[in-house]
């Protein structure tokens, strides 16, 4: 796939900071600037982060072009100076990312960008926008095949996305969050995420009958053969003549693979289609249903004893339809003195939720060694290491007095570095190796947390170092 350079699409007023840091002599001091959210969508538990590929070729193709420069000219807020080094930019950043796949939590720093302030400032657009949207999606794809409890879900979103990239991009997040498959071509060929797909109703109704189009795809795809049955009528017209071909098939040694439900009482409709399709001697024939379904209606579906092999998800995943917004943020967290020591940096608010966390810091997970559940997350500052020959000492960050001591753990640093002074050191995995490590991630958090509602709230603590850093600058902010 062609790589764009996306370097213009930001907000404005990151060129009006960057213009002001240069003028002031600024644009090169060393800062630190953490992404991360604040809340779980659909009060979820946790999330899957996803977009870290996307973010990687965007920070690879950072340029600015003659034709960047001269709109910026024309704007005339902008000295000539600054235009000059936009004209030679080079990004010199230091990057670090949560891997793809791995289930994330209010707080944590997902992406930290390091380097010259014009350049980790100037970024901030792009990061929330590409980890911001794939990471949503990936979400409520992994809501959603959950409650699918081990039924394919494949992805038919692509004409209710919010657009060709949300269409594109989210079919890959999707992939990462569980699904095996997508509608969208393009993101099968760009992305490798297998594209599928057989008739539309129009194709049936294209014919004299029902049997008609049946018959004709048949010949034209007999190992490819799943029917669309509710052009008409499921139960008098659809199934009996997805039958009727599928005995034709049958008669040339070739299994049809099934049928479609795409309306009605779709609990309903799949018991009955199920037992004709039996009684016909089509007991590996499977069901598949769409229309407009989520995690809870599928869900519903299972529990009322639907008879549904594989679940088609489109408006309701593709966009996340109940809550359309992943709410990342991205703030500055630290600035680099002149000797090079770290200087802390905290956003305070009136509201509790907004006020950051300080410092260049690392995101620890700790894992129980005897069932391999992860037992919380801890954030440290940079230099910091816990050592699991020690017991450590997990506490609440605000209700210090909730405290828990693990014992005989495993400790794994959650980031990983993707650039080194603007150079790609990172390796991306396949999309496939990033479906597997998702699934086995999700695998180690307890079922407690993965509720859809009310789900118990998993640990993301500060380390004493850390807590004490933020509480002193908390003190330092009293007027």
């Amino acid at each position: 796939m062609t790589e764009r350079n996306l370097t213009m699409l930001t907000d404005f007023y990151e060129f009006t900071m960057a213009n002001g840091y240069f003028e002031k002599g600024m644009g090169n001091r060393r800062a630190y600037f953490d992404m991360f959210f604040r809340r779980v969508p659909d009060g979820g538990g946790y999330a899957i982060m996803a977009g870290v590929e996307q973010l990687i070729s965007y920070f690879k193709n950072l340029r600015f072009t003659e034709e960047d420069i001269a709109y910026l000219r024309r704007r005339k807020c902008f000295s000539e100076a600054f235009l000059n080094y936009l004209r030679d930019f080079k990004f010199e950043c230091d990057v670090w990312a949560v891997p793809e796949g791995t289930p994330v939590f209010p707080g944590e720093p997902l992406v930290t960008v390091a380097g010259p302030m014009i350049q980790a400032q100037f970024v901030e657009t792009m990061v929330l926008l590409t980890v911001n949207h794939q990471t949503l999606i990936a979400t409520k794809a992994n809501r959603i095949t959950r409650a699918a409890q081990g039924r394919t879900v494949l992805e038919f979103g692509s004409r209710r996305a919010q657009g060709y990239d949300g269409a594109i991009y989210g079919a890959r997040a999707t992939f990462i969050g569980g699904c095996q498959g997508t509608a969208c071509v393009l993101a099968d060929r760009d992305h490798g995420i297998p594209a599928g797909g057989t008739m539309a109703h129009s194709w049936v109704q294209m014919f004299d009958s029902e049997y008609e189009a049946f018959k004709a795809y048949a010949e034209i795809y007999p190992d490819n053969c799943v029917f669309l049955v509710d052009t008409y009528n499921v139960l008098k017209s659809g199934v009996p003549n997805a039958i009727r071909v599928a005995k034709e098939l049958a008669e040339k040694g070739i299994r049809a693979k099934g049928i479609r439900l795409d309306s009605g009482d779709i609990a309903y409709l799949s018991v009955e289609a199920r037992k004709m399709l039996n009684d016909a001697g089509f007991s590996d024939m499977q069901i598949m249903a769409s229309n407009s379904l989520d995690e809870y209606l599928v869900r519903d579906l299972i529990v009322q004893g639907a008879q549904i092999d594989s679940f088609g998800i489109g408006e309701r995943l593709i966009t996340s339809k109940s809550e359309p917004v992943f709410g990342g943020v991205y703030k500055l967290a630290a600035v680099e003195n002149e000797d090079g020591e770290i200087i802390p940096k905290i956003k305070v608010s009136e509201n509790v939720e907004k006020i950051t966390t300080p410092h260049f810091k690392q995101v620890y997970r700790l894992f129980d060694n005897k069932t391999g559940k992860a037992l919380g997350d801890v954030l440290t500052i940079h230099d910091e290491v816990i050592d699991p020959a020690l017991p450590y000492v997990l506490f609440h960050p605000i209700h210090t007095w909730k405290q828990r001591v693990v014992t005989d753990y495993t400790v794994r640093p959650l980031r990983q570095q993707i650039f080194k002074n603007g150079e790609c050191i990172y390796q991306s995995p396949s999309i496939t190796e990033i479906r597997d490590y998702c699934m086995r991630e999700v695998d180690t958090l307890w079922d407690q947390i993965k509720r859809f509602e009310n789900p118990q709230t998993y640990f993301v603590d500060l380390s004493k170092k850390l807590w004490t850093c933020k509480n002193e600058l908390l003190e330092s902010c009293r007027i």
